[in-house]
C-alpha cells in the first residue's frame, strides 16, 4: 500500500492492520515517533493525520491510506509546527525528551484547529504524560503561542 508521510509516497509491505506506529518506525526508519504504552493513552506515538492528532499505535495502517501524515521529523515545515519547537525551545520544555514529539504534536494541532486556544482548550488538547512533569512549562509555551499572559511560578 501506498502512504503520504512528511509530503513524501512510501510504499510498505506492512499488513492491513499493522499499527501506524511500527511502519513508521520499523518499516520507514522515522525514529522521532515514540512508543510508549500501545494503549493511545500517553500520547508518545502521536501524529498528525490530515492535521488531526492520531495516536498511531492504535492506527491500523490501512486506515490511513490516501491520507496525508505528519510526523515529528517533518513538524518544522508547517509554520504552526515550526513555531511549537521554537517556544519549546525558549520554554525549556524537555527534559528527558521522550514525549516530546507527542507533545509537539499536540500542540501543533491544537494551534492549527484554534488559533487563541481558551486556557480550557490547552488542557483538554495537552494531555499526553510526561514523566518529568514538564506540564508548567508545556503550558506556558503553549498559552504564549495563543496569546495569552503566561503564568510564571
Amino acid at each position: 500500500m501506498r502512504l503520504q508521510i512528511n509530503n513524501q509516497i512510501y510504499q510498505v509491505e506492512s499488513g492491513n492492520d499493522t499499527p501506524l506506529l511500527w511502519v513508521i518506525r520499523d518499516e520507514l526508519g522515522l525514529t522521532g515517533t515514540k512508543y510508549g504504552c500501545g494503549l493511545a493513552q500517553c500520547g508518545a506515538c502521536s501524529v498528525l493525520v490530515d492535521g488531526e492528532i492520531v495516536r498511531s499505535c492504535v492506527t491500523p495502517v490501512e486506515s490511513v491510506v490516501g491520507r496525508n501524515i505528519t510526523t515529528i521529523e517533518a513538524i518544522e515545515n508547517d509554520p504552526v509546527g515550526k513555531k511549537v519547537v521554537a517556544a519549546w525551545v525558549e520554554h525549556q520544555v524537555p527534559q528527558c525528551g521522550y514525549c516530546q514529539s507527542g507533545q509537539v504534536m499536540a500542540a501543533t494541532a491544537l494551534l492549527k484547529q484554534t488559533a487563541k486556544p481558551s486556557e480550557e482548550d490547552i488542557a483538554a488538547a495537552m494531555i499526553n504524560l510526561c514523566r518529568c512533569g514538564t506540564y508548567n512549562s508545556i503550558k506556558a509555551a503553549v498559552q504564549e503561542l495563543s496569546g495569552q499572559k503566561v503564568e510564571t511560578l
